[in-house]
């Protein structure tokens, strides 16, 4: 990994000319976006490169081309920043951004589609990209038989919503299905998957290599948006505990995840562990969290780089606008 250490040469400046950053826009994730970009100014700041906030609203093309921006930094989180559809904007006025491109945005954003791709990858390669059975829940489901055949306890989540929203933990038909009426709230499909007992891990992609892993631990029931955003007894854990080996594995595990998915920049995989050590991956996070209580900082710092070290990283790749390679 080819980390940006400060001081920032002024020939890097001049490259990355004008930077706006985007974020807060119009999502359920708007407060959370709105603290990561503001951790984002602030790093730019500290580093010297010219940029402007954009708070992203309704007139998100005129306020665009009213800053006159050279690129993006992309710090909105949720649908409309993380689906590819920003991405299809800035594309369209020709401006490069960091994170993922379109169509791999768009793909991890559906939690659904992510896990068709993992599984046919699967079927198609040596390598396994193991994910907790699931199936799809529509008003006409049969819960009962549902949640049986997922193993009687499931975690059940809108397949294009992050941070946790719209998620519950169930292990009755009743719960099921009011579960899933809540879940209807948001955007995309339902999904009930099967529950993953065992220790939680997260996974930083940075310029194209894994970072150290995280282990999460938490008193509430899942790691839930309290426990990711608000609560201070939740536990992060680098390094993780496992074996050199074992941790060598989940590193691959979420490279290969990630790049299947024709992902590039930066990024975070989610995975569980089961009581045996078998990894299962949850989904991928194009544009993750830059707040105080966010994970790829804390990876990135386990490396030794600094906050601000990590915005000019993410911000460098940008000059760079070929995807990633599916590594097999």
């Amino acid at each position: 990994m080819q980390a940006v250490k400060l001081p920032i040469d002024e020939t890097l400046k001049q490259q990355l000319g004008r930077v706006g950053v985007l974020y807060g826009g119009l999502s359920a994730e708007r407060e959370i976006s709105l603290q990561s970009g503001a951790a984002v100014i602030a790093a730019l700041e500290d580093a010297g490169i010219d940029h402007v906030a954009i708070d992203v609203g309704d007139n998100v093309i005129a306020d665009i081309q009213a800053a006159n921006i050279d690129r993006a930094f992309l710090m909105l989180h949720g649908p409309g920043g993380e689906d590819g559809r920003i991405q299809a904007l800035l594309e369209f006025l020709h401006i490069p951004y960091t994170g993922s491109d379109v169509q791999s945005s768009a793909l991890a954003m559906d939690k659904l589609r992510t896990k068709f791709l993992w599984c046919g990858y699967s079927q198609s390669s040596a390598q396994h990209l193991p994910t907790p059975e699931f199936a799809v829940l529509t008003r006409e489901s049969d819960f009962v038989a549902e949640l049986k055949r997922l193993g009687g306890e499931v975690m059940v989540k809108p397949a294009n919503e992050g941070s946790s929203i719209g998620m519950s933990r169930v292990k009755t038909a009743e719960d099921l299905q009011a579960a899933f009426v809540k879940a209807t709230d948001y955007q995309g499909s339902v999904l009930a998957e099967r529950l993953i007992v065992g220790a939680e891990y997260t996974v930083a992609i940075l310029d194209g290599e894994a970072l150290p892993p995280i282990r999460l631990e938490t008193d509430h029931s899942f790691y839930d948006f309290n426990a990711k955003y608000i609560a201070e007894d939740t536990r992060y854990i680098c390094p993780c505990g496992l074996s050199a080996e074992k941790e060598q594995e989940l590193k691959q595990l979420a490279l290969t995840a990630f790049n299947v998915l024709g992902c590039r920049g930066w990024g975070r995989v989610d995975v569980m562990a089961d009581a045996q050590q078998n990894f299962y991956l949850l989904e991928v996070n194009t544009a993750p969290g830059m707040t105080s209580h966010s994970l790829v900082p804390m990876a990135a710092k386990a490396v030794g780089l600094s906050f601000t070290e990590l915005v000019v990283t993410i911000l460098r790749a940008s000059l760079v606008t070929a995807g990633s390679e599916v590594v097999a």
